[in-house]
């Protein structure tokens, strides 16, 4: 059910936004380094990998630089254009083609990177690994404004490793045991509304018993 609504949902959204990928597509090939795509190995369902594709929107050697993989607000690797691009999250939109294709679902825990991946235990590695990928999730909802946590603290790997990733576990573990076409448009809903309206606490009303972050997390997360 929820891959016939993937399929239909990405056919519909790819046909709606092709004007706007059109337009992206000729400003990132005129500005920048000149790349408009950004492909990226991530791991998907039972670790297989596959190439997660995002409009490029930072240096094309930023993983190789300070910070790695994390990226913080105003980070000095990202094009003028990117800052757009991430804030609106359209940066995200091309992997409705990794959707359409089968490598991701609209809803389920977001695709990592081997890395980031690694820091979690064999638990929740099996369970990350059971359902596809998502575009959106609960992670991702709930961590809406990473880039402005992460620079708000004096270590943000550190942070990161230690305080995101252990909670990001949490929530993508209750998302999966409680996987329903239910809480998939729910997770949508919510997506869109955070997408407009970063600042919400829609998300601990409308989803029952949902993980709660440690202290550390509590004001970052909490409006």
């Amino acid at each position: 059910m929820i891959r016939a609504l993937d399929i239909f949902f990405s056919l519909i959204a790819i046909l709606i936004l092709l004007p706007l990928f059109s337009v992206i597509i000729i400003i990132l090939s005129l500005t920048g380094e000149g790349e408009v795509f950004y492909v990226q190995e991530r791991i998907g369902k039972y670790q297989k990998k596959f190439g997660l594709i995002k409009f490029a929107t930072m240096l094309k050697d930023s993983p190789n630089m300070r910070l790695g993989t994390i990226t913080i607000k105003d980070d000095p690797r990202i094009l003028k254009i990117g800052g757009f691009l991430r804030n609106t999250k359209i940066n995200e939109l091309p992997q409705l083609f990794n959707i359409l294709r089968g490598d991701m679902s609209f809803i389920g825990p977001r695709p990592l990177t081997r890395v980031s991946f690694n820091f979690y235990p064999k638990k929740t590695k099996r369970l990350l690994t059971s359902v596809r990928p998502g575009l959106s999730g609960l992670g991702s909802i709930m961590f809406r404004n990473e880039e402005k946590i992460l620079s708000s603290v004096k270590n943000p790997l550190e942070f990161h490793r230690k305080i995101i990733t252990p909670y990001k576990g949490k929530l993508e573990e209750y998302y999966v045991e409680k996987n329903s076409v239910y809480i998939y448009f729910i997770l949508i809903f919510l997506t869109i509304i955070t997408v407009l309206y970063s600042k919400n606490n829609l998300k601990w009303s409308l989803i029952k018993d949902i993980p709660q972050p440690s202290n550390n997390l509590k004001d970052h997360l909490i409006n």
